[in-house]
């Protein structure tokens, strides 16, 4: 069953191998209640965090795990520093064992530091877990493990579409669609926190004499909180801002894309255009959206129905080899 309420989907009864395309499909978030509730880790965190300790550790190795570690100051919010040439944050890497010991006595302190484990490769860092802990989509989908304390990580969009999987603690996730990117106040595009540009909003307490347009983005905004064993559907370019609620937190992530991976990433075409369109005269960039209009976002077979298929190159339909083709051109042109 399902509802459908400010532009969010509710779904109940489904089982990690029983997620219908239409869903993962879908072009608005959906929460779907209980999705990995039978999961082992699950069913170990819901006896208690040492539980769920303890089952991980049996898959990790000894490959260190990239953590960054905050003062309590930050109050476990991923950011930057004051100065904006730099992080609020410290990037440490330390073997399973220790970062759990960093866990552990954090939960025993008034105000612990942020200890918070990013987008970490499961099937490197934790192998064989997804042999009794995994959902089951027809995508080459990428999944990825985020361990730690309370931590609060700011909006941003992912490219790809996601799962969540809440597997221990508590998450809630704020949810605003591609059309608010005006009202985020998103920070810089080349120099971010983990990759993706951010808001520098603080949406624990935000400044609206700083940033008045938050307002509107908070009339679009869905509020989702994750218990363990549910699961969030989160569509490409959605923004959303997550927070760690507990002491101890695990969420495991399906990553995948609806184009081919040797089409690389939008996020290049954009900063490239910063570097070769923001700046012309108005005339000329104006010329250049005709361009990319009738070449890129609104391309008609008749536009290039009198080019011979054998002459039209990149203008036929994109392939891996072409993809190639292209990146070594750009390559050697951005080299002159």
């Amino acid at each position: 069953m399902s509802s459908l309420d400010q532009g969010i989907k509710t779904i109940t009864g489904l089982t990690p191998n029983d997620i219908p395309d239409a869903i993962l499909e879908s072009q608005i978030p959906v929460v779907i209640k209980g999705l990995v509730a039978n999961w082992p880790l699950v069913q170990a965190a819901n006896n208690s965090p040492e539980k769920a300790i303890s089952y991980l550790e049996k898959f990790s190795t000894e490959e260190s795990w990239t953590v960054f570690k905050g003062e309590p100051e930050i109050d476990g919010r991923v950011f930057y520093n004051s100065e904006f040439n730099g992080f609020n944050f410290e990037v440490v890497g330390i073997p399973f064992k220790e970062l759990i010991k960093d866990l552990l006595k954090s939960s025993t302190q008034e105000s612990p530091p942020m200890i918070y484990v990013g987008s970490t490769m499961i099937d490197r860092w934790l192998p064989k877990f997804r042999s009794e802990n995994d959902i089951d989509i027809s995508h080459d989908a990428l999944a990825s493990i985020w361990m730690g304390n309370q931590s609060r990580i700011a909006a941003h969009y992912d490219f790809a579409s996601n799962i969540a999987c809440c597997a221990v603690g508590r998450r809630r996730f704020t949810l605003f669609p591609p059309d608010q990117l005006e009202n985020l106040y998103v920070g810089p595009l080349d120099f971010t926190p983990a990759g993706q540009p951010i808001s520098l909003v603080d949406f624990k307490n935000p400044d609206f004499e700083k940033f008045p347009k938050f307002k509107i983005a908070l009339e679009s905004a869905i509020v989702v909180e994750l218990e363990p064993g549910d699961a969030l559907l989160i569509p490409s370019m959605w923004w959303h801002h997550v927070e760690a609620l507990e002491d101890f937190n695990v969420l495991v992530n399906y990553w995948w894309r609806n184009s081919p991976r040797y089409m690389g990433s939008p996020l290049n075409v954009l900063q490239h255009g910063v570097m070769g369109l923001r700046d012309l005269p108005p005339e000329q960039r104006e010329v250049w959206q005709q361009l990319f209009k009738y070449y890129v976002f609104e391309p008609s077979e008749e536009n290039f129905e009198h080019i011979p298929k054998q002459a039209k190159g990149i203008l036929n339909e994109m392939s891996e080899q072409m993809s190639r083709d292209i990146r070594n051109l750009l390559i050697n042109r951005l080299k002159r």
